[in-house]
């Protein structure tokens, strides 16, 4: 049995200073000893897809992260394993806890993974061992794990057997309230005939940045592909797979570069999937953080299938999450507004109502996505 101060201090040696992921009773003297440190940042994600994918955004900041999940969790982290992190080439430190562990009695929901949690990172190409459990095995083993992501690009995994940290208290609120008290909402015109396409909102969108100082995520589908034909650039990454994690890649690469103004775009099939990671931003997310919804009521890139965000106004929900200021509308100038907004002090969600339809002969980037990826490291000055 270890302290976690000492796993955590010799993890920080090594660069390691941020956390994110959903708790678990084996995790917990872990949790609170980040939590508990005024040097760490413990970012606490409403499912564990979602952390992966916000690690994957520090990590494309150059930001080393710890992702730390119940095996139960990995369920919920495949996609993003198998088509964020690997296809991007973007590694995290994993700590995963061996819940329904052979070796001991659990709860009966624990005992499948208990049995293919080893099987399962093997399947994914991660290479694992078993978290340390004396302090001096602690070095051999993050050198080990630090050595093959940088040599790889590729995550590691460390399998947490219970009883393997010592207990810590927690001596500090895990949050805070995050809204604002001045958080503004306003519902703009909605006509469908003010509505514009995709492409012409995305035009607009590429002449108002500055493309020296904001990144622009867009999400998988449609949305990257036309970003892409319409201007391709250094400071653009364009998501395939891993639907629904855009937001919570940029909610990462926003913390791990404040100065840069991070502007994700998503559509609405994209947003409703990981809406929790909405919650998450409003309590994390600071006011270089731009979130853009492009609706169209439906899965373009798939055949047009209904999506049910009809029913839906995401600004009021931002609003209710701690959003600084949401807006719901149709007019493509309102995205200059709030790119431009320097009095708001929190991040910013545009819902924009667009029509439906695509580009003719929609091309897809030529460049592998690692390679994209790559180029927008290189433009940051961002490095593994």
């Amino acid at each position: 049995m270890i302290q976690a101060e000492d796993f955590i201090n010799e993890a920080r040696s090594l660069g390691f200073n941020t956390y994110s992921g959903v708790p678990c009773s084996f995790l917990t003297p872990f949790i609170n000893h980040v939590l508990n440190s005024d040097n760490l940042t413990y970012i606490g994600a409403a499912n564990e897809g979602d952390a992966v994918a916000t690690a994957a955004g520090m990590t494309l900041g150059g930001n080393k992260t710890i992702v730390m999940l119940q095996n139960s969790g990995l369920g919920n982290a495949v996609n993003p394993i198998t088509s964020l992190l690997h296809t991007f080439k973007l590694p995290v430190l994993f700590i995963i806890t061996l819940r329904g562990d052979p070796d001991f009695t659990d709860e009966p929901q624990h005992e499948m993974m208990g049995q293919i949690t080893k099987q399962m990172l093997e399947l994914m190409g991660i290479n694992w061992e078993y978290f340390p459990d004396t302090t001096d095995k602690i070095r051999s083993s993050l050198d080990t794990a630090h050595k093959h992501i940088l040599s790889t690009h590729r995550s590691y995994a460390l399998i947490m057997k219970k009883g393997s940290v010592k207990s810590e208290p927690l001596y500090k609120a895990a949050c805070v309230n995050h809204i604002p008290e001045n958080s503004i909402y306003q519902a703009h015109d909605l006509s469908p005939a003010c509505m514009q396409t995709r492409h012409e909102v995305l035009r607009t969108l590429q002449e108002d940045v500055d493309v020296d100082n904001a990144i622009l995520l867009a999400s998988t589908g449609y949305t990257g592909r036309e970003l892409y034909a319409l201007n391709d650039r250094c400071n653009q990454l364009y998501m395939v797979g891993s639907m629904g994690c855009a937001s919570s890649l940029g909610l990462g690469l926003s913390m791990a570069l404040p100065d840069k103004t991070i502007i994700v775009i998503e559509g609405d099939g994209a947003a409703l999937m990981r809406m929790g990671n909405i919650a998450t931003i409003g309590q994390y997310a600071e006011k270089n953080f731009l979130h853009i919804i492009l609706d169209n009521e439906m899965h373009d890139s798939t055949g047009g299938q209904a999506t049910v965000s009809a029913g839906v106004n995401f600004a009021q929900i931002a609003n209710a999450c701690g959003y600084a200021a949401s807006h719901i509308g149709t007019d493509p100038k309102l995205m200059k507004n709030l790119i431009n907004d320097e009095q708001t002090m929190g991040p910013r969600m545009l819902h924009l109502k667009i029509k439906p339809g695509t580009m003719n002969n929609l091309p897809r980037p030529n460049e592998l996505p690692y390679q994209v990826a790559r180029r927008l490291m290189n433009y940051l000055g961002t490095s593994l």
